[in-house]
């Protein structure tokens, strides 16, 4: 169940930074954009993607440049899919699909580096505190 959440928490935030984005290039790139039935199809995607990240994180790639390379090339190519089924090219062009890609990608991969120094550093205090009981108990 733990699991199910946090893929849920994972697309909603992924799609809501996708949604912040898509809206900041669509007012600096003058494109406009019919958002009601295209925030279903960026949901949909983030699915695709989240879950397919998901599966690819249970097979490890030891070199991290490859497994960065392998997650943005997944991505990629599930944007343009469905950029294709929902004829999203004529509404953005293909290269800033890929380069908003890179930009949640990245902002995505601050936040989750971020967290995961924010939960070690609350591991590793509980520990030392662990630890101070456990040898004032000794004395």
């Amino acid at each position: 169940m733990n699991e199910v959440k946090k893929i849920i928490n994972i697309i909603m935030f992924v799609t809501g930074t996708v949604l912040v984005i898509l809206s900041v290039f669509s007012l600096a790139f003058c494109v406009e954009i019919p958002f009601v039935p295209t925030i279903f199809e960026i949901f949909a995607a983030n699915i695709v993607i989240v879950l397919g990240l998901f599966l690819r994180g249970r097979f490890e790639i030891r070199n991290i440049i490859l497994e960065y390379l392998v997650d943005i090339s997944y991505i990629i190519a599930v944007l343009v899919v469905f950029g294709l089924i929902f004829n999203w090219y004529h509404a953005i062009p293909i290269w800033l699909l890929i380069a908003m890609a890179f930009v949640v990608y990245t902002f995505v991969m601050i936040f989750t580096v971020s967290k995961l120094k924010k939960d070690v550093e609350e591991l590793n205090e509980l520990l030392h505190k662990h630890q101070e009981k456990k040898s004032g108990t000794a004395s």
